[in-house]
């Protein structure tokens, strides 16, 4: 069990036992398509880059206003892969999840959700 608190004192525990779900006959038939994941990795490396970039503008002193569009950009990117992320979960693992009836997964879901939208 891992508990951690975040910065405005939301207290999140959650527990590291993925191993442990696929022992317990749970039909994780946790399939994520190679191309989607690579689309996904190949996003967060596109917004690594991106604020990479951000911090050598600042580093340079450049325009405050030209870094807050761009972390604005970066920002958005980041959202957006969130949402693919979730969808790809949506449509994998939650299909999974109500065939076999594991609450659970949908518990997690939800948290994630709620992180994820702050």
């Amino acid at each position: 069990m891992h508990t951690h608190t975040l910065e405005d004192g939301t207290v999140v525990t959650h527990e590291h036992d993925h191993e442990h779900d696929h022992s317990h006959g749970h039909n994780h038939t946790h399939t994520h398509d190679p191309k989607e994941v690579k689309a996904i990795v190949n996003r967060l490396a596109r917004a690594i880059g991106h604020l990479e970039a951000v911090k050598r503008m600042v580093e340079d002193g450049r325009d405050c206003t030209e870094v807050l569009i761009q972390l604005a950009a970066v920002k958005s990117a980041i959202n957006n892969t969130g949402k693919l992320i979730l969808k790809e979960h949506i449509s994998h693992c939650i299909v999974d999840a109500v065939e076999t009836k594991d609450t659970l997964a949908l518990d997690n879901l939800n948290q994630a959700i709620d992180q994820f939208l702050k």
